[in-house]
């Protein structure tokens, strides 16, 4: 059997290389769109791709299907009921589909959307029954999908209580589990960083498997969840619209255009000794940056990125492209800049020197722990660039905190763009440290 995880990290989205060793065939399931790790793992098993399957219409990144169906000639399997545009292979409850001695066995698991499915994979060389369950955006390591991003978060969440109970977890304690997500991704909120997992261990340690009736269920199942991203449909129009070809790599550019947004991608560790004017910064290097960015960002405006090399340029374009911003005006060399807005740092014994004399930021979600310092404004991320910032004083000395620092950076060149004079991220820590404990 041919067997490959491929974890894109950004994202937290996990795709599968799966097939049969005796014919060299394969199948994808759920390709992202940067489809260099599946390049890799083809030639590592000398296999030659033959399908794709679908779980279910992403809505968090683009799919690789486009790409791959075009380039190599092959067919897209998608539920009957996902409505897609493009050429594809309609699957039902039941269905079968057979690469060599590897069956994929579709099970019909609405929830986090309504033509979500599931694969049961049989290696027949070993047994006439499941031996991994690809669960897709149903069960994950630890926590369930959210159900709030197809429909109303009640009915998905009902729905995805009678798969689990009435369908997945049906299957014997030995299948193994391997989800479409793992840490790091929009679509659930507890999520492992462990990449699968056992039907029997998750009926017995994830917190939503257990005994608590369909009603307990669904209100759980829509607590705390992360904020819809603002590209979601389009997203999701992507990957049930016509088959996208790859998109090009941004070229670099000797100047920094005079007009269009701006994005510094360099680690904040540089990005605070110097940027420029007007520009947002959301680090290449840190996980989430395509989510991050996707809520500063509007898709239809090409984008002009600073970076501190070719290789950090297109990294962070790749990103930009797997949320659907397929295009950027171009990259610039840093070094080829004069970079003159400065976001001076404060480590975190500075600030708590002298917190009692600065306007505080925290830019953490509302449900994080610790609360706020006192004295403290309270406005996510998420929303900072949009939220009404009455009561501030933009002139003043500000500084800006979140739990462990990897956003107050962000959060500080989105200050400046709206006008704040003196702003100062809270590196090396954040309100999750052991120093700020003693001050909540």
């Amino acid at each position: 059997m041919i067997f490959e995880q491929l974890i894109y990290t950004d994202l937290g989205c996990a795709s599968y290389l799966v097939g049969c060793q005796q014919v060299n065939e394969a199948i994808v399931v759920d390709p992202s769109l940067d489809t260099r790790a599946l390049e890799r793992a083809l030639e590592h098993h000398k296999a030659r791709l033959v399908g794709i399957i679908e779980t279910h219409t992403h809505a968090d990144h683009i799919s690789g299907h486009g790409a791959l169906a075009l380039e190599l000639g092959i067919p897209v399997y998608v539920s009957a009921l996902a409505e897609a545009e493009h050429e594809h292979i309609g699957l039902r409850d039941g269905d079968s589909i057979k690469v060599g001695n590897i069956e994929f066995v579709v099970m019909h698991t609405p929830g986090h959307r309504p033509e979500h499915i599931a694969l049961q994979v049989i290696d027949h060389t070993r047994a006439d029954e499941p031996w991994l369950l690809l669960t897709g955006d149903s069960l994950f390591v630890g926590d369930v999908a959210r159900p709030d991003l197809a429909v109303e978060g009640e009915e998905g969440a009902a729905g995805l209580y009678r798969t689990l109970h009435d369908h997945i977890l049906q299957l014997a304690d030995g299948v193994e589990v391997f989800p479409g997500h793992v840490a790091g991704s929009l679509c659930g909120k507890g999520m492992s960083a462990k990449p699968s997992t056992t039907l029997g261990f998750e009926r017995r340690f994830n917190d939503m498997l257990q005994p608590m009736g369909e009603a307990a269920f669904v209100t759980a199942a829509n607590t705390g969840l992360s904020p819809k991203p603002p590209n979601l449909a389009r997203i999701v129009a992507c990957n049930v619209g016509p088959l996208r070809a790859r998109p090009a790599l941004p070229q670099r550019l000797d100047a920094l255009p005079t007009d269009g947004p701006v994005l510094d991608v360099r680690s904040t560790a540089d990005v605070v000794h110097g940027t420029a004017p007007g520009a947002y910064h959301v680090p290449a290097n840190q996980t989430g940056f395509g989510t991050r960015a996707g809520f500063l960002l509007d898709p239809d405006v090409p984008t002009t990125l600073i970076a501190a090399d070719e290789h950090e340029a297109e990294r962070a374009a790749r990103q930009l492209q797997a949320i659907g911003h397929f295009t950027q005006r171009g990259w610039v060399a840093a070094g080829d800049l004069d970079l003159t807005l400065l976001l001076p740092p404060l480590s975190v014994e500075e600030f708590l020197a002298e917190r009692d004399d600065v306007q505080v930021i925290d830019v953490r979600n509302d449900d994080e722990l610790p609360a706020p310092l006192p004295g403290a404004v309270q406005i996510p991320l998420h929303s900072l660039h949009l939220a009404s910032l009455e009561g501030l004083d933009p002139t003043r000395r500000t500084a800006v905190i979140c739990q462990s620092s990897a956003r107050s950076g962000i959060a500080a060149s989105v200050l400046a763009q709206r006008g704040f004079v003196d702003v100062h991220p809270v590196v090396g820590g954040g309100m999750g440290s052991p120093q700020f404990q003693a001050v909540v």
